[in-house]
């Protein structure tokens, strides 16, 4: 008597994600969040909420709710399962930090409430690729942080006993030179700025700038990207489940062959 009342309540259920992860909804919630982004930054303006404030701020309330509610739709679709998916554990994250009262102890996480723009990246099949390749790649990055940090530890200590009486505002310290050769790293006025100033009172140092900045800036950093492209020529390879899915329906179309060569045998045999 109680069977068809778990078959009804799964066809409605597995309707509602169906609409829910549906075209349609998708592009209302993306239009939303970049709506809501836009708000966000003009309401870091005074001027602008002083005139639109009464309209910008239930805007971006009316918005929060909207998100909230799709949340509790998503969690009525697939359950407390759906937080096995990281995406979804990261959307209930920032829409539950929105959702903190922005004042007294808690006012801090007001600034916080931007992130819900980042909402953008969890329901983009593209963006998430690209997030996906750069954590993909950490691994790998390991070894190279490694090497770069012994670099700069080696770097700074010999910087520090070369220049650091006088030039004491870069190579003063440890810490001074690690901050000064970083910058000379990206390339910061590292020639006329550092480099040239020094030269005027050591000649020479040109013979241990200039192979750091070849080390440091195009061969290390350059492994960095290397590692970032192969994570994203990884991570646009086939995706898993549409390449389940396409051998399902291969072996559905060979079996209705097989099917269709029996029926044909067995007629010719008549």
């Amino acid at each position: 008597m109680n069977s068809p009342l778990p078959s009804s309540n799964a066809t409605w259920r597995l309707k509602l994600a169906e609409v829910m992860d549906g075209t349609p909804v998708q592009r209302l919630i993306t239009v939303l969040i970049l709506i809501n982004a836009a708000i966000l930054g003009m309401l870091t303006s005074a001027e602008i909420v002083s005139e639109w404030g009464w309209l910008l701020l239930p805007v971006d309330m009316f918005i929060l709710a909207v998100f909230v509610i799709e949340l509790a739709l998503r969690f009525a679709a697939r359950g407390i399962g759906l937080l096995r998916d990281p995406w979804a554990v990261f959307d209930c994250i920032v829409v539950g930090i929105a959702l903190v009262p922005a004042s007294g102890p808690f006012s801090v996480l007001r600034a916080l409430r931007v992130l819900r723009v980042l909402r953008l990246v969890s329901i983009n099949p593209s963006m998430r690729k690209v997030v996906q390749a750069l954590l993909a790649s950490l691994p790998g990055m390991g070894s190279i942080i490694m090497l770069m940090g012994l670099i700069f530890y080696v770097s700074a200590v010999m910087a520090t006993q070369l220049f650091g009486e006088r030039f004491p505002e870069w190579f003063g310290s440890l810490t001074a030179s690690l901050y000064s050769l970083f910058q000379m790293m990206t390339l910061d006025s590292w020639s006329s700025g550092t480099v040239r100033p020094i030269m005027e009172v050591y000649p020479h140092a040109w013979m241990f700038f200039i192979p750091y900045v070849l080390i440091a800036t195009f061969m290390m950093l350059n492994l960095f990207i290397a590692v970032i492209v192969n994570a994203m020529q990884d991570a646009q390879g086939p995706d898993p489940e549409v390449e389940a899915r396409v051998q399902r329906e291969q072996m559905i179309l060979d079996e209705l062959k097989a099917l269709r060569a029996e029926l044909g045998e067995m007629r010719q045999g008549r």
